[in-house]
């Protein structure tokens, strides 16, 4: 018997029963998610993290408007770089666990007065069972690449759900694309998603993807897919991890709620 066969024999199953009961593990302890805004606790004449802030996600609200808090804040462009909460004197930006961010329509990112005050979340249908992905790195750091990866390792064995990764987009259902859409890579972009048959899907994974993250709007690059092809999913992050990952997909085949809305987790205040 080879040695591999009889560790993997030693150690059991690897496989997570996540997603499940409540309390199973999803890989995810102490890592941090997107920063948590507190509107209360912001100052008026303070603008520290939105100084801080390298792509733009944090800005101050135009006087006179009327809302929560000071700051207008945009996750769909948001690098998870925390420079926002290490600025923060008064803890208005804060580290939270708050990773599960997929939702299905872009405004759902941005920061609403009220989440109470916003229609219901509408898409088109997605699949109900098994899901084909054909995945194009539109000019990817890789960091989106190597949380892909990390789908079919052991703990997570994408498989099991039912979602797979194809090479031809002729296969596939869904489009998944990382990077902010460089000017080299826009035409065959757009080439692989004219080769999907209909009814074919798009998603949006990781900050560059959504909006162009750090590198958005440069000589060589766009601000992600917004404008370039029909996206039913967006997940920022940078990257988002395997976990934010799976959890987008299951929302898109309606096996998971969308856990955010005018850009508060359900569980968050």
């Amino acid at each position: 018997m080879a040695l591999w066969t009889l560790f993997g024999m030693k150690r059991g199953k690897a496989t997570t029963a996540w997603p499940g009961p409540e309390g199973t593990d999803d890989g995810q302890d102490g890592v941090l998610g997107m920063p948590r805004y507190h509107p209360g606790l912001c100052r008026e004449d303070c603008s520290a993290c939105a100084d801080a802030c390298p792509t733009a996600a944090i800005t101050m609200r135009a006087p006179g408007r009327n809302g929560d808090g000071t700051l207008d804040v945009d996750y769909g462009r948001c690098v998870v770089c925390q420079l926002c909460t290490e600025a923060c004197p008064t803890g208005a930006m804060a580290p939270s666990g708050d990773w599960a961010f997929g939702v299905s329509r872009r405004e759902d990112l941005v920061w609403a007065r009220s989440a109470a005050d916003l229609p219901e979340t509408v898409r088109r249908p997605g699949f109900t069972r098994s899901l084909h992905i054909r995945h194009v790195d539109a000019g990817s750091c890789n960091g989106c690449e190597s949380e892909l990866q990390a789908l079919n390792n052991p703990f997570y064995n994408l498989h099991r759900l039912g979602i797979f990764f194809t090479p031809s987009p002729r296969f596939a259902d869904l489009l998944l694309v990382t990077g902010p859409v460089t000017n080299a890579m826009l035409e065959p972009l757009k080439a692989t998603y004219e080769a999907m048959p209909e009814p074919r899907w798009v998603m949006a994974v990781g900050t560059c993807a959504v909006s162009g993250g750090v590198s958005g709007g440069g000589y060589a690059s766009g601000h992600g897919l917004e404008g370039v092809l029909p996206v039913d999913v967006w997940l920022p992050g940078c990257p988002p991890n395997p976990a934010a990952i799976i959890e987008a997909l299951l929302m898109f085949l309606k096996r998971r709620p969308q856990r955010v809305v005018g850009g508060r987790m359900s569980h968050a205040g």
